[in-house]
């Protein structure tokens, strides 16, 4: 999955940060290897007792791992990316929306983010421009029920 982009690597990450993220990566990397339907259930269960990540929490964990990999920084990196980005909010306490879809205006192109607050979180592309096929959304606190 990916769509065209520019390498960027954030620089102004501080260093246990990009250690965590390099934590992160091995499982995210592993989580990318399993079909849909698995990365979306061990997701779900992961994302349980968390906030609703905002747009800064996760625009640092999405910079953090790719100023940790280059991998992850690449234009196909999207999945490991994304995943990665959810793991480290998550290590936070909070979730970001995890999302996975296709790009609405051709060509077709499959791609892997994260939202917050109903955005997509440094993707650089107006809202509504991907459209989700799956999507793993934070649970609502238990006061808000």
């Amino acid at each position: 999955m990916t769509t065209p982009s520019a390498l960027e690597r954030p620089t102004g990450v501080p260093l246990a940060r990009r250690l965590t993220a390099r934590l992160v990566l091995l499982p995210a990397v592993a989580f990318a290897l399993l079909p849909p339907r698995h990365i979306r259930t061990v997701l779900g269960i992961l994302r349980r007792g968390a906030a609703p990540a905002t747009t800064a929490q996760a625009q640092n964990a999405r910079d953090a791992m790719c100023a940790a990999s280059l991998r992850c920084a690449g234009p196909k990196g999207c999945l490991p990316r994304s995943l990665g980005a959810a793991l480290l909010c998550r290590l936070g306490g909070t979730w970001p929306t995890w999302c996975t879809g296709v790009r609405v205006t051709p060509p077709f192109t499959a791609h892997a983010w994260i939202e917050a607050e109903g955005r997509p979180v440094g993707e650089g592309v107006p809202q509504g421009y991907f459209a989700r096929l799956v999507a793993v959304d934070p649970l609502p606190r238990p006061t808000e029920r």
